[in-house]
C-alpha cells in the first residue's frame, strides 16, 4: 500500500508513482488529492493532460466529481520535459493517451530526482492492458490499484464497460458511455 509518509525525505530520489484502475474508479481524484498535499507542502507542481482529452476543460484536469486543477495540455509525452522547469512534483493525467515515449520521460524526471505521479486506466474496454500503463506499472516505486463498484451486481468492479457501439480503441468517454463492472458481470456482458 502506498505511504505518504515513504516520500518524506526530502533527501529522497526522483521516484515513480502510478495510480491506475478502470472508469470511475477514483484515479484523478486520487491525483488531485496528491497534488493538493504537495502544493499545502509548498512544493512547485507541474500537472500534463494529452491534447486529445478535452472531456470537460481544455486548461484543466476535471474528475468526474468536478474537482479540478490547472494543467498544460501536450501534444506528446516529449514535451513534458521542456516544461517541467523547476518543479519537484510532475503529474500526468490518463497516461494511457500517450506514447512509449512516457516511459523514458518518466525515468528521466525521476532520475532528475521529480517526483512523477502518473494516473490512468490499466485496461481497455476489451480488458486489455492500455497503451503504456503496464510499462509504467514496472518501473513505478509505487502502485495504487483503485476500484469502482459494479453497475451490475455492486461488487468491485475494476473494468470499463463501453456502452456505445464505437469500437476505436480510443473513445473519450463520460458516464453515459461507459460503465464499470466486475469480471464476472464485464464478462457477461462482453458475450
Amino acid at each position: 500500500m502506498f505511504l505518504e509518509s515513504q516520500i518524506a525525505n526530502t533527501k529522497r530520489k526522483g521516484s515513480i508513482e502510478v495510480i491506475c484502475g478502470s472508469m470511475f474508479s477514483g484515479k484523478t481524484e486520487e491525483l488531485l488529492r496528491r497534488l493538493k498535499r504537495a502544493q499545502f507542502a509548498k512544493l512547485k507542481i507541474a500537472v500534463f493532460k494529452p491534447k486529445i482529452d478535452i472531456r470537460y476543460n481544455i486548461e484543466k484536469i476535471v474528475s468526474h466529481d468536478s474537482n479540478t486543477i490547472m494543467s498544460k495540455a501536450v501534444n506528446s509525452a516529449k514535451e513534458i520535459l521542456d516544461l517541467v522547469e523547476d518543479s519537484k512534483v510532475i503529474a500526468i493525467d490518463e497516461a494511457q493517451f500517450f506514447d512509449e515515449n512516457l516511459i523514458n520521460v518518466c525515468n528521466k524526471l525521476a532520475k532528475d530526482g521529480k517526483r512523477v505521479v502518473i494516473a490512468g486506466l490499466d485496461m481497455d474496454f476489451l480488458g486489455k492492458p492500455f497503451g503504456v500503463m503496464p510499462q509504467l506499472l514496472a518501473i513505478a516505486e509505487y502502485i495504487t490499484k483503485v476500484h469502482a463498484i459494479c453497475i451490475d451486481c455492486g461488487e468491485i468492479a475494476n473494468h470499463s464497460y463501453r456502452l456505445t457501439k464505437n469500437t476505436e480503441l480510443v473513445q473519450l468517454g463520460q458516464k453515459n458511455e461507459y460503465k464499470p463492472l466486475c469480471r464476472n458481470c464485464f464478462n457477461n456482458n462482453i458475450k
